[in-house]
């Protein structure tokens, strides 16, 4: 009998649904090069039609050489949505840069004599554009961080400050993302 329980119990263990981990994760169809996402078994469906407006907060600057994580939550939020079949048309997103992150936004020229090598987010940048982010950064900070307009990467924008970024986000109805 305790042969049949530990036989049953092993059974049991090993036909269980496993979890995954970081394995589980694949590059999405929208932006393969960043932003990779996991399949989930979504039991909180998104509604058709749907139309998303998101803003996103990012202070934290990346490490030199490696993409700021929270440029690519914009790759994943796109790639997530596309899967679950939500048409690009429907995601319009936006990303208000201030404080340590302001430096990840800058050309080569501005970025390379800091931090003795080329921006890493760069391309993730171009590839957010082709999908219409909107990316601004934080005049206030870019003064600060002695950035001019001239040292920002193509398709991101001076703003007066990043509250207004998201004060005028706000009034557009866009939703601030908690992450």
């Amino acid at each position: 009998m305790k042969l049949l329980k530990a036989l049953a119990f092993f059974l049991a263990l090993f036909s269980a649904p496993a979890f995954a981990g970081p394995e589980a994760f694949h590059p999405g169809d929208a932006i393969p090069d960043y932003g990779r996402i996991a399949d989930v078994d979504n039991e909180y469906p998104i509604a058709e039609g749907t139309e998303f407006h998101v803003a996103f907060d990012l202070a934290e600057a990346g490490e030199p050489g490696e993409v700021n994580r929270g440029l690519e939550s914009l790759a994943r939020f796109i790639n997530m949505h596309a899967a679950a079949g939500v048409p690009a048309e429907d995601i319009h997103l936006a990303v208000v840069i201030h404080g340590g992150a302001t430096h990840d936004v800058t050309n080569d020229a501005h970025y390379e004599p800091l931090k003795e090598m080329p921006n890493a987010n760069a391309a993730l940048v171009a590839a957010l554009n082709e999908h219409g982010v909107r990316i601004y950064v934080c005049g206030q900070s870019a003064a600060y961080n002695d950035v001019s307009n001239d040292d920002l990467l193509p398709g991101v924008t001076m703003a007066l400050s990043a509250m207004t970024a998201h004060a005028q986000l706000q009034q557009e109805g866009y939703t601030l993302n908690p992450f």
